[in-house]
């Protein structure tokens, strides 16, 4: 049996979402070799090029929503400023702004804007927030991306990935 061939969910191991935001612009060669692999891209907001969204659709199906520096470019009709879907038997929401996500009816929630790297659970519902920070203009802690290993309704594993500047 050729396990390559095999999707990883059948195996066990997940699916691995890889959650970025605020890339304004420009993908940087090491950020383009991190998502290699990723299952799903997460993008949460100020694209700020429909080339990049292209390219990143190249890698892996992209789920992504819109955010203050994006208007004006042209996504496709699907581009929303606040977007939820459902993969993994998990419910997401992705927001540019944390404080327009809605902890009590998404399992995990991705941000942007802060150019901040944070991974939490909420308090009160139990939801996992994160926000990827920046690759391109990050703010305080270095350039940076973020990975979420997830299964049949459990998140296996989040973390913050640091890139090098």
């Amino acid at each position: 049996c050729d396990t390559q061939a095999r999707p990883r969910t059948l195996m066990g191991w997940g699916m691995r979402y890889d959650i970025i935001a605020d890339t304004h612009g420009y993908l940087s060669d090491e950020l383009l070799h991190a998502l290699e692999g990723a299952d799903v891209i997460v993008h949460a907001g100020d694209i700020c090029s429909a080339r990049d969204l292209h390219r990143l659709e190249d890698i892996a199906p992209v789920k992504f929503c819109i955010g203050n520096n994006d208007y004006g470019y042209d996504y496709g009709p699907f581009a929303k400023r606040d977007y939820r879907f459902y993969s993994s038997k998990l419910r997401w929401q992705v927001c540019h702004y944390r404080e327009r996500l809605d902890l009590a009816v998404c399992d995990v929630a991705v941000c942007g804007h802060t150019h901040r790297p944070l991974v939490e659970r909420d308090k009160r519902y139990g939801t996992l927030v994160m926000n990827p920070g920046s690759p391109t203009h990050p703010r305080a802690s270095g350039p940076s991306m973020g990975r979420i290993m997830a299964e049949e309704g459990q998140v296996l594993s989040a973390e913050i990935i640091r890139l090098a500047s």
